[in-house]
């Protein structure tokens, strides 16, 4: 009794008398490491091609050293004068500014502060640029008048109050410059010019256009996706080779083909003029507008709605309309009533597919779009590239990610995103 119950209390142990649960645990730790060495090349990408460049998007949009990191002496000196007088700094900061603006000639740093002043205020990269060359010829004291011989604008208390606003090191003009708004020197918000209000309407422009080009895909698609379902396989085989035929086509070659085709002396036009019903002098304009986005984006985001539409009505048994009709249901009726709700998951699955899409393009608005054509994308892009106004760029693509964050929940909350299926 005592040697079972000694032999019962022992723990069972492995060949190499190892006891058996630390050995499983240790297999166990072993095949999680294995997973996740498996998975860590693909998560490290997901981090630096996704993550990093979204976090570095969202810092670019509110941070605003440039002006302290060259002007250090003078913004230190400014922090502690009092704005909302009507005299000027004292002759401190004078003294600090050209020193500042001397170190930051020769390091051929200047022109950046002055470069992000100008897109508050323009005239400021003027100002720092033409101060740079000259300030070299300040010696010594009094520092004010001799900075105000250099250029006039340092006599203007607007100036040194602009200096002031933006020597912080975060701020939120981007983003009120990306709805169309910006802060007064006194710290006052306000619009900006009327002629200068393009960027909510860009904004709108864009979700319109976006959601009308959904809709036109979906009336388009519907069709081709039912055609595919009900077909024999090889037929549809066949047709779904034509569907995914554009994507072995460059994007910019399907684009300019467009533009072949839509242009006044185009092939369309051509056909009008030669059956007789348009005149040569009244051509009409599809290209460089918003039919000319309209059409093109359709035709490229067609099989992204194509496609989750034939896959969730692969999987509609066939038997359902029959029986609805056997029943007496009118063939129509038991389209609408039967087969046409099983198809909701498909076709919300290709909407917010296509509409995610179409309200991030870029290439294809810029070059058939023209002026009245062109997404809150292609703003983006400018300014990340001409412009070279990296701050706006950033904040007008955080909130165009917001917008679609936003719709989605939206999305969500009306449809649930568990009834969206891709087959």
């Amino acid at each position: 009794m005592t040697d079972a119950t000694h032999q019962k209390d022992e723990p069972i142990v492995t060949a190499d008398g190892i006891p058996l649960k630390v050995s499983l645990g240790r297999a166990l730790r072993r095949k999680k490491l294995q997973a996740l060495l498996l998975v860590a090349p693909l998560f490290l990408f997901i981090i630096i091609t996704f993550f990093v460049p979204i976090v570095d998007m969202l810092f670019r949009s509110v941070e605003n050293s440039i002006v302290s990191e060259i002007l250090p002496r003078s913004t230190a000196l400014l922090a502690d004068w009092d704005a909302e007088g009507s005299a000027l700094p004292s002759e401190a900061v004078f003294a600090a500014m050209v020193e500042d603006i001397k170190e930051g000639r020769e390091n051929r740093t200047i022109s950046r502060a002055g470069q992000r002043l100008n897109y508050e205020a323009p005239g400021m990269s003027s100002l720092f640029r033409s101060s740079g060359r000259k300030a070299k010829r300040i010696k010594g004291g009094p520092y004010k008048a001799a900075l105000i011989k250099v250029h006039k604008a340092w006599g203007n208390i607007e100036t040194w109050k602009l200096i002031k606003q933006f020597s912080s090191k975060y701020t939120d003009g981007y983003f009120l410059a990306a709805v169309d708004a910006k802060r007064k020197v006194d710290g006052e918000l306000t619009k900006v010019d009327e002629e200068s209000r393009i960027y909510l309407h860009l904004f709108w422009r864009t979700l319109k256009l976006s959601l009308f080009i959904t809709v036109m895909t979906l009336i388009l698609g519907f069709p081709i996706a039912y055609l595919m379902a009900i077909l024999p396989t090889k037929s549809s085989n066949i047709l779904l080779i034509f569907v995914l035929l554009p994507f072995w086509t460059s994007l910019l070659v399907r684009t300019t083909a467009w533009i072949a085709l839509l242009q006044q002396q185009g092939v369309i036009n051509e056909l009008l003029v030669f059956a007789g019903l348009v005149g040569t002098d009244n051509r009409p304009q599809m290209i460089h507008n918003q039919f000319g986005s309209i059409v093109a984006m359709t035709h490229i985001l067609l099989p992204f709605m194509v496609l989750p539409l034939f896959s969730v009505m692969k999987t509609i048994p066939k038997s359902y309309v029959r029986a609805a009709v056997s029943l007496g249901a009118h063939p129509w009726l038991a389209f609408w009533k039967v087969y046409f709700p099983n198809t909701v998951p498909g076709i919300g699955a290709g909407a917010i597919l296509v509409f995610i899409l179409a309200i991030g393009y870029y290439i294809t608005p810029e070059l058939v779009g023209g002026t009245e054509g062109t997404f809150i994308s292609n703003r983006i892009a400018y300014h990340i590239s001409g412009s070279l106004n990296w701050g706006l760029g950033a904040a007008l693509g955080v909130i165009l990610l917001g917008v679609v964050i936003a719709l989605y929940l939206i999305y969500d909350r009306i449809i649930g995103i568990d009834n969206m299926k891709l087959g």
